[in-house]
C-alpha cells in the first residue's frame, strides 16, 4: 500500500529529448528551492510526442502538424490529471491552447539569437556559393533565402547531437540553432558565430521556458507563481499577441525581436514568403504594461504592409 509520503509534490510533463529533460529538470530545481522540498519529491514524467515519433522522418514541420506536434500529448496528460504542469520551450507552443489550460509563467528568458554551425566557412556571409544549409525552420529558411537566395535549404530534423551528426556526414555544409538551447545543453562552443537578432529576428519566444497547468488547479498555478519572470513574460505575451494575430503557425515565417527600454518594450517583427523573395518589417513600440495591445498592434501593421492577398497565399502555404 503506498503511503503519502509518496506522493509527488507535483508532477512535471516533458518530452524525452536532451534539452527537454533538461529545461524539466531546471524548472524542478527551483520549484524544489522556493517551496524547501526535495528535488526527489518532484516526479518527472516523460510523455513521447508526435513530434517525437517523427524525428527520423525528416518530415517538415509544416507538413506534419505545426506547433502542436511537440505538445498535444503533454496537454493531454494535464487534461486527464495525469501530470500537474507541461514544462515547455515557449516557441513550440500555439497561441490558442487547450480549453482548460493556461500558460501564465516564463522563466527568465537565455539568448533570444540563432547560432551559425559550419566547419567550413566562419560566417554566414562566408559560406560559398550555393551551399547547402540544414534546418527544419521555416523563418530560418525564408530568412537565410531573403539573405543569401543562391544557398540550398535542405531539411534537417532531430536533436542537437542528430544534426552534428548530419553535418559531419555531409548532408547539409551548415546549420541554424537557437543559442538557447546550446547553452542549456553546454554546447555554446560549437558555435561558429551568432547571427545578428536585427537582420535574423528569432522566433516569437525564442530562448523562453514556459510552465503550462490547468486553469481550475489552483494549488499549482499558486506553486508556479514565484518562478515567472515579469520582463520575460511581458516580453513573450507581446509576441504571442503579434503571433495569434497574424494565425502564425509553422507554415508563417515571422521574426520579432523585442527589446526593453525602462518600463517599454520596443519591438521590430518580419514576415516573409517562404522563398525569402518578400519581407515585410514593422516596427513598434509602448508600455511593458499593456504587451498585448502592443503585439495586437504590432501584427495588425504587418498584416497591413503585406497586404491581405499575401497573408491569405500564405497561410495556403503557397510560395509567393
Amino acid at each position: 500500500m503506498q503511503s503519502e509520503q509518496t506522493i509527488p509534490f507535483l508532477r512535471i510533463g516533458t518530452r524525452g529529448s536532451p534539452l527537454a529533460l533538461v529545461q524539466a529538470r531546471h524548472v524542478r530545481s527551483l520549484l524544489a528551492k522556493e517551496h524547501n522540498v526535495g528535488e526527489s519529491e518532484i516526479e518527472i514524467v516523460v510523455i513521447k510526442t508526435d513530434g517525437d515519433r517523427t524525428q527520423s522522418e525528416n518530415l517538415s514541420l509544416k507538413d506534419i502538424g505545426g506547433k502542436g506536434l511537440f505538445s498535444r500529448e503533454i496537454e493531454a496528460a494535464l487534461l486527464a490529471g495525469h501530470v500537474d504542469i507541461g514544462v515547455h520551450s515557449a516557441k513550440d507552443i500555439a497561441t490558442k491552447l487547450p480549453r482548460g489550460l493556461v500558460m501564465e509563467v516564463f522563466l527568465e528568458r537565455e539568448d533570444i539569437r540563432d547560432a551559425f554551425i559550419c566547419p567550413l566557412a566562419r560566417t554566414l556571409e562566408e559560406l560559398a556559393k550555393g551551399a547547402a544549409v540544414g534546418t527544419s525552420s521555416l523563418r530560418r529558411a525564408a530568412q537565410l533565402r531573403h539573405f543569401r537566395p543562391d544557398l540550398k535549404i535542405v531539411e534537417f530534423r532531430g536533436n542537437v547531437d542528430t544534426r552534428l551528426q548530419k553535418l559531419t556526414d555531409g548532408v547539409a555544409d551548415a546549420t541554424l540553432l537557437a543559442v538557447a538551447g546550446l547553452n542549456r545543453l553546454g554546447k555554446s562552443d560549437i558555435a561558429t558565430c551568432l547571427l545578428d537578432p536585427e537582420t535574423f529576428p528569432p522566433a516569437p519566444a525564442q530562448g523562453a521556458i514556459g510552465i503550462e497547468t490547468r486553469t481550475d488547479d489552483d494549488r499549482t498555478r499558486r506553486l508556479i507563481l514565484p518562478l515567472n519572470h515579469r520582463d520575460t513574460n511581458q516580453a513573450i505575451c507581446a509576441e504571442r499577441a503579434m503571433l495569434a494575430t497574424l494565425d502564425g503557425s509553422c507554415r508563417t515565417p515571422i521574426g520579432v525581436l523585442t527589446l526593453r527600454q525602462g518600463e517599454r518594450l520596443q519591438m521590430s517583427a518580419q514576415v516573409l514568403s517562404p522563398d525569402g523573395a518578400q519581407c515585410f518589417a514593422q516596427h513598434m513600440e509602448g508600455p511593458a504594461s499593456d504587451a498585448q495591445k502592443l503585439g495586437r498592434d504590432l501584427g495588425q501593421r504587418l498584416i497591413s504592409a503585406a497586404g491581405k492577398d499575401f497573408m491569405a497565399r500564405l497561410k495556403q502555404s503557397q510560395v509567393l
